[in-house]
């Protein structure tokens, strides 16, 4: 039982960063129908950017603080440039143009701070906190599942309960009737484009000291593991990409404790056919209207 437990919270802990590696590609895909396949890539030059800052001033929390505004500036310079139109695009070009930026940023890191793995401090301890005997989770997971829960809750209100987040959905549901209605269409999607920067730099700023290492790739299977939550939750769902990203992170949590490391991540795409073949279009995926 008590493994069962520690299997759970770690399975939690774990899901709460792919849950926001997820949540960085549905904001993204809702307002755009684009898939950022670039977005580990540059949640990692956003922790290459933190590191620095923290090794030259000694301070985390500015590290942290840097890294979070450099994910936004980069989501806004994306936007504004190799994805400008993507949007207007076949549905193959904007794949492309991700998958090149992905290898240019990650050439450029390689290039500018070298292959090898750099170490990156963790806000928190990272010794398992006990109740009655049964180990339980450390104070950085306790962070994790605060800060994702944070920036869940507020991207929540801000979407239900704001002028900017009503552009933001009429954006998402028709463009051309927003812009008609004196909606400034492109500041909503680079806005979109900097919050999913910011959550991506935040998941990257989260696993990365958790004994991934910083390197750059560092994020690439993370970064295929949020994609999988955002299937199974649905690609225009947030609270399907964080209960998808739970259910990501249990299974792996599970598949790991009870049949071994070498089905870790078998586990994780078993899920994700599992819900494929059930329903396609993911568990929480919105109702979408069909001509006849």
């Amino acid at each position: 039982m008590d493994r069962f437990v520690f299997l759970t919270v770690n399975g939690v802990a774990l899901g709460a960063i792919y849950a926001s590696v997820a949540i960085a590609l549905v904001i993204i895909f809702r307002t755009t129908r684009v898939l950022n396949f670039a977005q580990g890539a540059m949640a990692v030059a956003s922790a290459y950017g933190g590191m620095a800052v923290i090794e030259y001033s000694g301070s985390y929390w500015l590290g942290f603080t840097t890294a979070l505004v450099l994910g936004g500036a980069l989501g806004a310079a994306a936007r504004l440039t190799v994805f400008r139109s993507a949007d207007r695009q076949g549905h193959l070009n904007p794949i492309v143009i991700g998958i090149g930026l992905l290898i240019v940023i990650e050439s450029a890191l390689a290039i500018a701070f070298g292959p090898t793995e750099r170490h990156l401090s963790t806000a928190f301890s990272r010794d398992l906190l006990h109740l009655g005997g049964t180990a339980l989770l450390s104070r950085q997971d306790l962070f994790t599942l605060l800060a994702v829960g944070v920036v869940m809750s507020l991207l929540a209100w801000t979407l239900t309960r704001t002028r900017i987040g009503l552009q933001m959905r009429a954006t998402a549901f028709n463009p051309v009737v927003a812009r008609l209605h004196g909606i400034k269409v492109g500041h909503i999607l680079t806005l979109g484009w900097v919050i999913a920067g910011v959550v991506g730099a935040l998941a990257a700023m989260l696993v990365v000291p958790t004994g991934l290492g910083l390197f750059p790739q560092a994020m690439d299977l993370v970064f295929v593991l949020g994609f999988t939550s955002a299937v199974i939750g649905g690609l225009d769902s947030l609270s399907g990409a964080m209960i998808g990203g739970v259910a990501t992170g249990l299974a792996l949590s599970y598949a790991s404790g009870y049949l071994g490391s070498e089905l870790t991540y078998v586990a994780a795409f078993v899920l994700l056919l599992g819900v494929l073949l059930l329903k396609p279009a993911g568990l929480f995926a919105g109702t979408t209207a069909r001509s006849v």
